[in-house]
């Protein structure tokens, strides 16, 4: 009889998954036990400016953004070349690395899982990156979405 080695829950939860280039992509991130990193002002402008960053994108796209006080949330279209992954893990790796910087901290900033959810070719993205950018309104944390620094579609 052969034992089947058991996958920790994100492992099984990827399991069958597959990124298909040319489709976007809405992805969840949260900090490490929802630590509220992002609070900080300055943690946010660094770990923000990565996710708009080209090199770090590849061939895909960033359709919209927002950074929460313990979460992200980006809409990416992929292109060809890069899985969604790839992507994810170059945009986690940076913004960790730069807002951990400004933090004077060392350890894990995000946790290792992230949700995505592959958007239907019926689903509007514009209506997507709406409900993206609205999450600080939602929150309680803004009154205008004007007034929250860390969001952006492209529709803007």
């Amino acid at each position: 009889m052969i034992e089947r080695q058991k996958q920790s829950g994100h492992q099984a939860l990827r399991k069958g998954r597959v990124s298909l280039p040319n489709h976007a992509y809405l992805i969840t991130t949260t900090t490490v036990n929802r630590q509220r990193f992002f609070d900080d002002f300055n943690a946010g402008c660094v770990a923000a400016s990565c996710f708009e960053n080209a090199a770090l994108l590849g061939d895909a796209r960033m359709l919209a953004w927002v950074l929460m006080p313990d979460h992200a949330h980006w809409l990416i279209h992929l292109g060809e070349q890069d899985a969604l992954s790839v992507v994810v893990s170059r945009l986690k790796s940076s913004s960790a690395r730069l807002a951990n910087r400004a933090l004077n901290r060392c350890d894990a900033l995000w946790e290792p899982a992230y949700h995505d959810h592959g958007l239907r070719a019926e689903e509007d993205l514009q209506n997507v990156a709406r409900y993206i950018i609205a999450n600080p309104l939602r929150a309680g944390l803004i009154q205008r979405i004007g007034d929250y620094p860390f969001w952006n579609a492209v529709w803007v």
